[in-house]
């Protein structure tokens, strides 16, 4: 990867040819620092109004992929006239249109479930945090001590292998979070691509620029269908990550800055 400043002159070149540019951009991490309580994560001042000027560009169009859920991140952005993605893209909402996977809606009494189950499971140790997002669901374990770390995953593990091994969910790891997903085929790249696609469609099949920005394992596809698509994939986070993205930043506060650049 080479630091996106390092690299500027060439950038700026790709965003000045473009005639229109699809800028996504991941939530925690990467438009806000991570926090040990999810509920306390805010994008600072600066970004937000970087954000509310390029959504007002007829040059830009902008969108937010989290693995968060989709109203909770809408109310945290609370930017209009942009594309907000949720659940890994398992709910989109841009473009005039909407996308909800099917599978996905009827598995939320499950998840339901699910949550009371590993909450009582997990209770026993302090600091972990079950979250659920509807269509998926996160076990956090930031504010875990080091050394609590074993039971957590043997706790998860009790509850959750022998879904798993039976195909019913997905597990992925990311920062300090285990996440369960339904079982199907859709990812941040698959949502990244949908809106590719929905883009270059809305503009009379005329190609953007597609850019998005991730810190995460979860990202990681994204970045592919970027490169696939002649785009600018930018990792956020130390350069020694092994990532498939062209470039990295290194915090959120770098992120702020070149969003301010555009």
């Amino acid at each position: 990867m080479q630091y996106l400043f390092d690299a500027w002159s060439k950038v700026a070149h790709y965003l000045k040819s473009a005639k229109h540019v699809l800028l996504l951009c991941d939530y925690d991490g990467t438009l806000t620092p991570i926090v040990d309580r999810p509920e306390l994560a805010a994008p600072p001042r600066d970004t937000r109004k970087s954000l509310l000027k390029l959504a007002r560009n007829h040059r830009y169009t902008v969108g937010i992929i989290s693995g968060r859920a989709l109203a909770d991140i809408k109310s945290r952005v609370e930017v209009e006239g942009i594309i907000y993605a949720g659940n890994h893209g398992l709910e989109i909402e841009g473009f005039g249109s909407s996308f909800l996977e099917p599978i996905a809606e009827e598995m939320r009494p499950f998840f339901q479930l699910l949550s009371q189950v590993l909450s009582a499971t997990l209770r026993g140790i302090k600091g972990t945090l079950v979250e659920n997002k509807g269509l998926t669901l996160s076990v956090h374990y930031r504010s875990v001590d080091d050394t609590e770390e074993k039971k957590v995953k043997d706790a998860f593990s009790k509850v959750t292998d022998p879904l798993h091994v039976t195909g019913r969910i997905r597990i992925t790891q990311g920062k300090k979070v285990y996440e369960i997903r339904p079982p199907v085929d859709w990812d941040k790249g698959k949502a990244i691509a949908w809106l590719i696609a929905k883009c270059k469609e809305a503009r009379g099949k005329a190609d953007a620029l597609p850019i998005y920005l991730g810190d995460d394992l979860a990202d990681e596809e994204g970045f592919k269908v970027i490169e696939r698509n002649n785009g600018i994939s930018i990792f956020v986070g130390e350069e020694d990550f092994q990532s498939v993205a062209r470039y990295f930043l290194r915090s959120p506060e770098e992120v702020a800055e070149f969003l301010e650049m555009l």
